[in-house]
């Protein structure tokens, strides 16, 4: 039965929401697909992270204007389904392409990605390539693969020098560098005791001139005791 032009409009302006953010797309046909094929065909699109319509080729095109999936719409003939998503072109491409291996029933028309369509052989080859996951964590293990490499490094130069000289410890290197010092140190401390004995010796010296100051004191008063003494006729 023919859709009435409110219906169309309505389909239109449906598809046209859900296509608004879309980045990549593959389109495809079908013949003699089952209710049950075609459920697994859009419950695979979907763990891929994508959407999937059986459209009409002029409402497709009417309602991808405007789009980046647009081109991909445009002149369709024959029975189109489109799948669709807005994350990783890859994802799609790998699901429906592993799909379509086990389900003959269904073929691609062409493909889609950024606004630049894409032949059949071009999907096979996107379904070939790593995905966004796959590449963001390879980026990651190359940041840090150079920081972990230099970690390592250090850590073990630092290693390898405690043990060099551990075992320089151990061997006596630095004993020969330790003597030198030592010897340097004993006449730095004999010095202040020669003055200690310099100083000692010049201090005893006014105690003995004090002594003998006594003694020729009374010697001289002894001669002078005699030299007075009157002289007997």
């Amino acid at each position: 039965m023919a859709l009435s032009r409110a219906k169309k409009t309505e389909k239109v302006g449906k598809l046209a929401g859900e296509l608004a953010g879309s980045t990549s797309a593959i389109i495809g046909t079908f013949k003699a697909l089952t209710a049950g094929k075609d459920f697994e065909l859009r419950k695979t699109v979907r763990e891929a992270g994508g959407h999937y319509h059986v459209v009409k080729n002029k409402l497709a095109a009417r309602a991808s204007e405007g789009t980046k999936i647009e081109a991909a719409l445009k002149g369709l003939k024959g029975v189109s389904s489109v799948a669709y998503t807005s994350g990783d072109p890859v994802a799609l491409a790998k699901a429906l392409s592993t799909w379509v291996k086990d389900n003959s029933e269904f073929t691609f028309k062409l493909g889609i990605v950024d606004g630049k369509v894409i032949t059949v052989d071009e999907i096979k080859d996107l379904a070939t390539m790593p995905g966004k996951e796959e590449l963001f964590s390879k980026l990651l293990f190359l940041i840090q693969s150079p920081a972990q490499r230099l970690a390592t490094v250090i850590n073990a130069t630092g290693r390898d020098l405690a043990v060099v000289i551990n075992q320089g410890v151990e061997k006596g290197k630095f004993a020969g560098s330790a003597a030198p010092a030592a010897e340097a140190a004993a006449p730095a401390a004999e010095a202040p005791v020669a003055d200690l004995v310099a100083e000692a010796h010049v201090a005893e010296t006014p105690a003995a001139d004090a002594e003998t100051q006594p003694e020729n004191g009374t010697a001289s008063q002894a001669g002078e005791a005699a030299s007075t003494d009157p002289v007997e006729g």
